[in-house]
């Protein structure tokens, strides 16, 4: 499938998160959720549709997984532990499969919880490197210090927020790579909260 931007992938993480509480979005509440005009909601969502992602009937709540992006995520649902490895001498691991576990139950992750991948090294302090995948819980709402998904205008991030009269700050955690915090007129950009970073998760080949 082809890959998406920041804000079509955050779009996407938010159906799924409704879909996943048989609860499907109308147009209107993902433009309510993110601040958008429903016509660029609108826009999205076809784009989303056109990648493969997404089916979209005429129906108020029309939105569904496409069937092949939906037998991808029910697919990543499951890993099979396959045997025992000793941590003292070695052993011959089992050749059947004990059992498939659910990312969510190893995690301990609820339902509503989506992964997006981290682009860039401003938060390695805080352990989250480049590649690495973040958990968000859907939330509109933080309080100061608060590690969050943030949507600018089409540009997605991850910092530590801060709140003030006028402004938000969005504090990194590089200090080695001279970072420094922004602060985002409220008045200036289109800034959104997408949610709570909740868990981080790390292959170890890259």
């Amino acid at each position: 499938m082809d890959t998406l931007t920041e804000k079509q992938a955050c779009v996407l993480g938010y159906i799924q998160t409704r879909l996943t509480r048989h609860d499907p979005p109308s147009q209107r509440e993902i433009a309510d959720y993110f601040g958008m005009a429903q016509n660029s909601v609108y826009q999205i969502i076809g784009y989303l549709e056109k990648k493969g992602y997404v089916l979209r009937s005429d129906a108020h709540r029309g939105i569904r997984l496409s069937p092949e992006y939906a037998a991808e995520v029910n697919a990543s649902r499951g890993v099979p532990l396959v045997g025992q490895v000793a941590a003292g001498e070695p052993i011959l691991a089992a050749e059947h499969i004990e059992q498939y576990i659910d990312i969510r139950t190893l995690l301990g992750l609820s339902d509503d919880v989506f992964f997006l991948r981290v682009r860039g090294d401003s938060m390695i302090d805080e352990g989250i490197m480049d590649g690495d995948l973040v958990s968000v819980r859907p939330q509109k709402q933080a309080v100061d210090g608060d590690l969050v998904v943030v949507l600018l205008d089409d540009e997605a991030t991850v910092k530590r927020v801060y709140f003030h009269a006028d402004r938000i700050a969005l504090k990194p955690a590089n200090r080695r790579g001279g970072y420094k915090t922004r602060y985002i007129k409220r008045t200036e950009r289109e800034i959104r909260i997408v949610g709570k970073v909740t868990g981080c998760l790390r292959s170890l080949e890259r």
